[in-house]
């Protein structure tokens, strides 16, 4: 059993962890271990906070009140924050806790000024910032001033913009916990922020230092127009200083601090002398160089002396990249992470919108992999783009006993081609505090997984009913509070629902992901391929074959087109992204894929019944020549096709769950007369603009600039490591479209191709290099399709095609799928295909091997 925390504890105390003394608190402790001049002070340890609450019965009821919490809905917020505020109003801090503060505050002086500073659990963390969430107290004097501070700190954990800030980040209530730091007020002649990156370009040759007069609440805050002094990095020479207007400053007075007008003299005087901005930005860099990334960094210079107030790891470290957009969607500034978009580009393939991330992260939220706990999330969005964050799923499935060459043995046919696993960076998790997450998340997954994978049947028979009747209701409603009201009430539980079902198809990701490898092992490779196709249930083929055998059921008058709507214009190469009008909204939809059926020599029907044939041989060939191996190989295929046919089945309604949000946006859209424009909004942003909010709307040209200029590059590298500024990349005429290495020059790609064995068989043709489906036309018969990543969208092709390559992809990839459906060779994952191949190449595919051979260019 471990020693209990105690309820102070000195400011450079080895114990002082984010558990223990917040983020905050943690960081000051680490700054002050490490040598560098930090206010003298002390923690009041998360220990303290928690017997408060529970020596006065606050604990349960806290949670009941956070029970009401919508994260969609922020009137929910401010509702919760003024129940739990009258929980706290007039509670004393327990007697033991009172005087392990009077002790400690009585060690710094007598009557000394404090600054009294939230140190939440979860702030000032990795991905977790929480800046100006929780209270800070400055100039604070006596002991029952402190005390009081100490109390209303506190109760800022459950203050409306940090329940908010917690909720649209998933982090449960029960989960969090509160530090204070009690430091001695420096009394600052000036003071300011740095970073030790341009937080405005980006750019990671600068260190750029805000600085106004006095307290440095003004520049914190916003609240002036500072000096600005830019330092180079490497020569640590000033580069620029910049002079602000300096409006105000904030200074000390009585038991309090006050903005007052700065003297006119000192207004367009330099804050910092060219000596003390150099001397900033080396403490600066020193500070990055211990947390090994970079930092954000509050400080404060009294009688020529510079004392660090804060540093926190930078999360959104620029506001825009270099001559890129107003906003940054880049995750993978945070640090030295390794990303991988793989198996999921063809399921995330475009830029998203804000409303289209909104809706991702909520259904991430309910998957088991990418892994995710609050502040370490398994994935990302760079430039836009959504990215797995295979260093951060690492880390975390390390937590639940899963070794790395395990890790990259199980989810390298997801994440497509890696690096060895040991070259792969890992980020260093708290391992007590995310066991301590990890551990009733997972159990209440495993109940949901179990629950859901009971309920299976009934929800994929009645979700395909339950969408258009509520599309239907949603295109009826004609007040803007009744459509905000079936957001939490309708569309939002739908979507749940449907992420819980796909959650429980994809639990048995063993048996997915391992059969076919075992399988390959047992038969061959070849042969493996062609057993595992063909695997329909009740005579429907798996889900991604429907609109190309539905077409071929429409062309020959089995089912009329409403049918086929009905059943398949949910489905589309953008089906999860909002802003992009499903295939059923098109009236030419239809017309068009019979059009390419007709013009297509063979059609889906034939190449099936040309696999069906292929496969009874083969089984009876193997029969005769080894019936164990027979047998062994239809148990295998027994376990592994219902897990698939799951899959499929429930992505078709995840996907139709998507067009349900959409419909729910665009009336959103008509009701308040802002059209369109609402796709820039994330979700719980239109829930409040129906309300009566148009505050979100601000944030729309900014988003809709981001989101244009990321939608004109070409599609990122499948594998990404470090910081990467997608405008830069596409401007280099070397780039590389199969990985990006921020540590290393960018070298000559390799002139081989190859990928992940899709679908077994060899065959030489034309390639013909495709973007997007709607290039179709160029795809004659007989030809080889390259492309960068597919899904269903682009099935009705493949009838058309020789063979199938893909840059982005692995083994459980659409094109892996449909192909070997098909018995249409592919090779999936190829990273550079697109870069080598040119339309008229003629090219060599095994898809046995995974290789892909250049006979002549064109």
């Amino acid at each position: 059993m471990g020693a209990q925390v105690p309820l102070v504890m000195a400011l450079d105390d080895p114990g002082a962890v984010p558990g223990v003394a917040g983020g905050k608190g943690a960081s000051l402790a680490r700054l002050a271990r490490a040598g560098f001049r930090v206010p003298p002070g002390f923690h009041v340890t998360t220990s303290a906070y928690l017997d408060f609450i529970g020596c006065v019965g606050l604990r349960e009821p806290v949670l009941a009140a956070m029970s009401a919490v919508d994260a969609s809905d922020a009137a929910t917020f401010g509702a919760a924050a003024a129940g739990i505020g009258e929980l706290f109003a007039g509670q004393p801090v327990p007697t033991p806790a009172a005087a392990a503060i009077a002790g400690a505050y009585a060690c710094l002086g007598d009557d000394v000024p404090v600054a009294v500073r939230s140190s939440a659990t979860v702030e000032d963390l990795p991905g977790m910032s929480a800046a100006g969430q929780h209270d800070t107290y400055l100039n604070v004097r006596g002991e029952a001033a402190v005390l009081d501070a100490v109390r209303r700190c506190w109760a800022s954990l459950w203050s409306a913009r940090a329940i908010g800030y917690r909720a649209r980040r998933g982090v449960e209530p029960g989960g969090v916990s509160i530090a204070v730091v009690v430091q001695q007020l420096v009394p600052a002649e000036a003071a300011g922020v740095m970073f030790t990156i341009d937080p405005v370009g980006g750019a990671h040759d600068k260190v750029v230092i805000s600085a106004n007069w006095g307290l440095g609440e003004s520049v914190v805050a916003g609240d002036v127009t500072p000096d600005v002094a830019v330092v180079d990095r490497a020569s640590g020479t000033l580069v620029s200083y910049q002079v602000g207007s300096k409006e105000v400053m904030t200074v000390a007075d009585g038991t309090a601090t006050r903005a007052t007008g700065t003297p006119a003299g000192l207004r367009s005087a330099a804050v910092l002398s060219p000596a003390q901005a150099v001397e900033l930005a080396r403490v600066g860099l020193a500070i990055e160089k211990l947390y090994d990334e970079p930092v954000d960094i509050e400080w404060a210079l009294a009688a020529g002396e510079l004392s660090v107030v804060q540093a926190r790891p930078i999360t959104t470290p620029a506001s825009r990249p270099a001559a890129g957009p107003g906003e940054q969607w880049n995750d993978s500034l945070a640090g030295d992470y390794l990303w991988s978009n793989g198996n999921l580009g063809e399921a995330f393939p475009d830029v998203m919108t804000p409303a289209t991330w909104s809706f991702v992260e909520l259904t991430m939220t309910r998957m088991t992999f990418p892994p995710s706990l609050p502040g370490y999330r398994g994935y990302g969005r760079i430039g836009g783009r959504f990215y797995a964050n295979v260093s951060m799923s690492l880390s975390l499935e390390a937590l639940a006993g899963i070794s790395p060459r395990r890790f990259a043995a199980l989810f390298g046919p997801v994440l497509g081609k890696l690096p060895p696993v040991e070259d792969i960076p890992r980020p260093r998790l708290p391992r007590w505090k995310a066991t301590r997450l990890m551990v009733p998340a997972a159990v209440a997954l495993l109940r949901s997984i179990r629950a859901s994978q009971k309920r299976m049947p009934q929800f994929l028979a009645d979700a395909p009913g339950r969408c258009e009747r509520l599309r239907a209701e949603i295109e009826q409603a004609t007040d803007p509070t009744v459509l905000a009201s079936m957001w939490p009430e309708k569309v939002r539980p739908l979507l749940e629902q449907a992420c819980d079902m796909l959650s429980a198809a994809v639990a048995h990701g063993t048996t997915l992901l391992s059969s076919p490898g075992k399988l390959a092992a047992l038969v061959g490779e070849a042969d493996s391929a062609l057993l595992l196709s063909g695997q329909q249930a009740e005579g429907t083929p798996l889900a991604s074959l429907g609109p190309v055998t539905g077409l071929a059921r429409l062309a020959r008058g089995e089912i009329d087109r409403d049918t086929f709507a009905r059943q398949y214009g949910h489905r589309g190469s953008h089906e999860v992204e909002l802003s992009i009008p499903r295939p059923a909204e098109d009236p030419a939809w239809i017309d068009d894929q019979l059009a390419a059926l007709h013009d297509t020599a063979r059609d889906a029907d034939a190449l099936l019944a040309d696999q069906e044939a292929a496969r009874a041989a083969a089984w009876k060939r193997l029969a005769r020549q080894d019936p164990k191996k027979a047998a062994a190989a239809r148990k295998l295929i027994a376990r592994w096709a219902p897990v698939a046919r799951d899959r499929e089945a429930v992505r078709s309604e995840v996907a139709r769950s998507a067009w349900v949000v959409r419909t729910w946006v665009r009336r959103a859209g008509q009701l308040t007369g802002h059209g369109d424009d609402l796709f820039f909004l994330e979700l719980p942003e239109t829930v409040s603009l129906l309300r009566g909010d148009p505050a979100p709307l601000a944030k729309v040209p900014a988003r809709r600039a981001a989101y244009e200029t990321y939608q004109a590059l070409p599609p990122y590298p499948a594998l990404i490591r470090g910081r990467f500024d997608p405008v830069r990349w596409a401007a280099d005429p070397n780039r590389r479209s199969d990985c990006y290495d921020e540590r290393a020059q960018t070298g000559k790609p390799d002139d081989t191709i190859t990928g992940f064995p899709g679908a077994a068989g060899v065959v030489e043709g034309t390639a013909r290099v495709l973007r997007t489906p709607q290039d179709a036309a160029q795809l004659g018969d007989g030809e080889i399709l390259v492309t960068t990543v597919t899904n269903i969208g682009w099935t009705p092709l493949f009838p058309r095609a020789a063979a199938v390559v893909t840059d982005v992809g692995a083994p459980l990839s659409h094109a892996a799928i449909v192909a070997r459906e098909l018995g249409i060779p592919a090779v999936v994952g190829c990273g550079n295909a697109t870069m080598l191949l040119h339309s008229g190449d003629r090219v060599r595919v095994d898809g046995s091997n995974g290789t892909v051979d250049v006979l002549h260019q064109a």
